[in-house]
């Protein structure tokens, strides 16, 4: 990777994660208030060195309840701690030139380490490359875990409660994925169909018996040991065998283009969503593509890379909620809201506006371009977009085709369940309003229609945030 000297190109995995706090206001960040690594032999697969610190925050007062309830760090525990500053050296010299892995780190704890070193006017440091066990388990173990969040798979396998202490965080994500390694090498010298039946009758009874058995079982025997080495390697080596399965070349595989988006939404296309602040602006492109398999028609979509680009968005401020007011072709109500574009959002947005604008003309459209971002009354106020609920096409005028979730903290964990499959206008109404804050799983959709074009943001899944709600100054309330 550039950037990166010979002298720092060091073999070591560096498992880390990081502890902050949780934002309760328009555009404050998240601050870190612990980091944690140690540093793993990817060939032995044993701990070589460990590191932890709390860290103080610029304002304590930005440890509220819910972050303790989170991570139960409080302001007393870190007060005397020194800020992020005094710590970069030693978080710089753990990292890079490492290989780095950890849960949900592509989505979370990298952007937090790179924020917290832009603070204070420093390069970050460089990956020589990325693990993320939520993404690589995701893909290779499947859903036997439930949400394949790090306490749900301690729990699989009897490893104890997840503390959300940095330290204790990354030691049992290491050791749940020797665990997921070790039982998908043995699922993969079984016949195609025990597979598959030991995979899919398995009852939480004979879960709780596994469970029980991983937590009673004697000391590993050097062959038990080697079996998990083994699967380990398995999940970042060529399918072809390798002289040395750790050479850098072979670790580098790790980094396949489908396993970089952790943002899991259910069904079949998790990884397909991309996260605004890791989308390059100059890989967005706009495709002219056949209207369906066979047809001499086309319709205009647009990609990142080879890949078709999709959004997850896990924060929007709603400024206006759903109106309702007009009607489609099928005298269904057009349900939409507007939200408040954060920079990165912006960007991708102006950079596909351009990109499809300039396909649309040179595809030979005489239609008048409606740019996604809604134009603003000042240049102090935010951009802002809507988002768009599709009708159900059913014929059935209330119910529309976007799940909606809740999420709510309950004791010390982040629950999501489903509200609704296919919501009615009255739901929708009630779920999403103004200053509330939302997430959304959002392909971009193409139009042109009665010489109007453009782009619109429709919401496959919406994810409400309960008990959240966001300030506006100026507006006379």
């Amino acid at each position: 990777m550039a950037g990166l000297t010979p002298a720092e190109d060091r073999p070591e995995i560096a498992f880390f994660d990081v502890e902050t706090t949780i934002p309760f206001r328009p555009g404050q960040r998240f601050e870190i208030l612990e980091f944690g690594a140690i540093l793993v032999c990817p060939k032995k697969l044993v701990e070589l060195r460990s590191y932890s610190a709390l860290v103080r925050p610029p304002c304590l007062s930005d440890i509220t309840p819910r972050s303790i309830e989170c991570n139960g760090i409080t302001r007393e525990d870190v007060k005397s701690k020194p800020p992020f500053a005094a710590i970069a050296d030693n978080v710089y010299d753990i990292l890079h030139g490492r290989i780095w892995a950890g849960h949900n780190i592509l989505r979370f704890d990298i952007p937090r380490i790179r924020e917290a070193f832009a603070e204070i006017g420093r390069e970050p440091p460089q990956a020589k490359g990325t693990i993320d066990s939520l993404v690589l388990l995701t893909k290779k173990f499947g859903r036997r875990a439930g949400d394949m969040k790090m306490a749900s798979l301690a729990a699989y396998f009897g490893l104890g409660n997840q503390t959300h202490r940095s330290l204790d965080d990354v030691r049992m994500n290491f050791e749940v994925l020797k665990y997921c390694a070790t039982v998908l090498l043995l699922e993969s010298s079984l016949p195609d169909e025990l597979t598959e039946t030991s995979v899919t009758t398995t009852t939480p009874e004979t879960n709780s018996r596994r469970r029980r058995n991983i937590k009673t079982s004697p000391p590993q025997s050097p062959v038990d040991q080697q079996t998990q080495e083994n699967a380990i390697l398995s999940f970042v080596s060529p399918v072809e065998p390798q002289p040395d399965p750790f050479d850098l070349s072979a670790i580098r595989k790790m980094i396949a283009p489908e396993l970089l988006n952790p943002y899991t939404l259910e069904g079949t296309d998790a990884l397909d969503f991309l996260y605004p602040p890791e989308i390059s602006i100059p890989s967005i492109k706009a495709v002219q593509v056949p209207l369906y398999q066979g047809s001499q028609r086309t319709k205009l979509q647009l990609f990142h890379g080879d890949r078709l680009l999709q959004l997850y968005c896990p924060h929007l401020k709603v400024v206006y909620g759903f109106n309702g007011k007009f009607l489609d072709s099928a005298g269904r109500r057009k349900m939409n809201f507007v939200i408040e574009l954060s920079s990165e959002l912006c960007d991708v947005l102006q950079e596909c506006d351009r990109a499809a604008k300039t396909m649309s003309a040179d595809s030979g459209s005489g239609s008048e371009w409606n740019s996604v971002i809604i134009p603003t009354r000042g240049s102090l106020d935010p951009h802002t977009a809507r988002i768009h609920i599709p009708a159900e096409l059913n014929g059935d005028v209330e119910r529309y085709a976007t799940e909606v979730h809740q999420r709510e903290f309950s004791e010390g964990a982040t629950i999501q369940k489903l509200v609704s499959s296919k919501p009615s206008a009255e739901e929708l109404e009630s779920f999403v309003n103004r200053r509330n804050i939302v997430g959304a799983y959002l392909s971009l959709e193409a139009y042109d229609y009665q010489q109007r074009a453009g782009i619109r943001l429709v919401a496959k899944k919406l994810i409400i945030y309960k008990n959240t709600l966001i300030k506006f100054t100026g507006d006379g309330e």
